[in-house]
């Protein structure tokens, strides 16, 4: 049950080569603040900042910042700002499709940035609807391979979450993915904790309904485009259509 989403192996490979990995504490942190502001501070009343605080726990954000987030967002604190959510559509080398997800206090200085790192980097910024229509939204959870010692198999995950509405199952190498409907993400995350398993993160994602194959030159032209714009500080999620097969990836490797 694996192939629902070449962009996930190719940005779990790619994390390997990354000199940097981009400003994620900072990210991460907004998006707790965003969902506590959304539906309330309570994670047990709030499925997405429950998830937030989670992907943020399992990336080592600190506790302190964790809960003083959840505080500027459920307006508890002081100090939080005025989030909205903005979707970029570009094109990459070869017509790869990249959708830029920002979350920004200000849609002119995300606008400015956004289209200046794309005409930096080889890219066009593409017309509304023309690179959105080739994703769809899905809920992507994520689960460790090994959990306490003991191997999580296929099987495993699979079992636990079929009746949830898993759709697929892919090898991330490390990491098994499961993806379902947007809608079955909460009932995909719960079955596998009811199984006993844990996850890593649980996000509603944009996936690719038809990838692009490209050479090893296009494949280093979309990398240096996506890494420009992850590093933006609006910019939360980056998501493409590239298919980089392992043949590519170990030369971009040795290059």
């Amino acid at each position: 049950m694996s192939g629902h989403s070449k962009w996930a192996t190719t940005k779990h490979k790619k994390a390997a080569i990354d000199a940097k990995r981009g400003k994620m504490f900072a990210k991460l942190i907004k998006n707790v603040e965003v969902a506590a502001r959304m539906g309330g501070g309570d994670p047990a009343g709030n499925p997405t900042l429950y998830d937030a605080i989670q992907k943020a726990k399992k990336s080592s954000v600190p506790n302190d910042n964790i809960d003083r987030a959840v505080k500027r967002g459920s307006g508890a604190e002081t100090g939080g700002a005025d989030y909205s959510t903005i979707t970029y559509e570009v094109y990459g080398a070869q017509g790869v499709g990249i959708l830029v997800e920002c979350l920004t206090d200000n849609k002119n200085r995300a606008a400015m940035e956004v289209r200046t790192a794309v005409t930096r980097n080889g890219g066009t910024m593409a017309d509304p609807g023309s690179v959105s229509r080739l994703f769809h939204r899905k809920g992507v959870v994520v689960v460790a391979k090994s959990q306490d010692g003991k191997d999580v198999s296929e099987d495993d995950v699979l079992e636990a979450t079929l009746d949830a509405g898993a759709e697929e199952v892919e090898d991330l190498g490390e990491q098994w993915q499961v993806v379902s409907e947007a809608t079955d993400l909460v009932a995909v995350r719960t079955a596998l904790q009811a199984a006993g398993l844990d996850y890593d993160s649980a996000d509603v994602q944009f996936v690719a309904t038809m990838d692009i194959p490209v050479d090893a030159t296009a494949a280093g032209k979309v990398f240096k485009l996506v890494d420009a714009l992850e590093d933006l500080d609006d910019v939360q999620d980056v998501y493409s259509n590239v298919d980089v097969s392992a043949e590519v990836m170990a030369e971009l490797e040795d290059a």
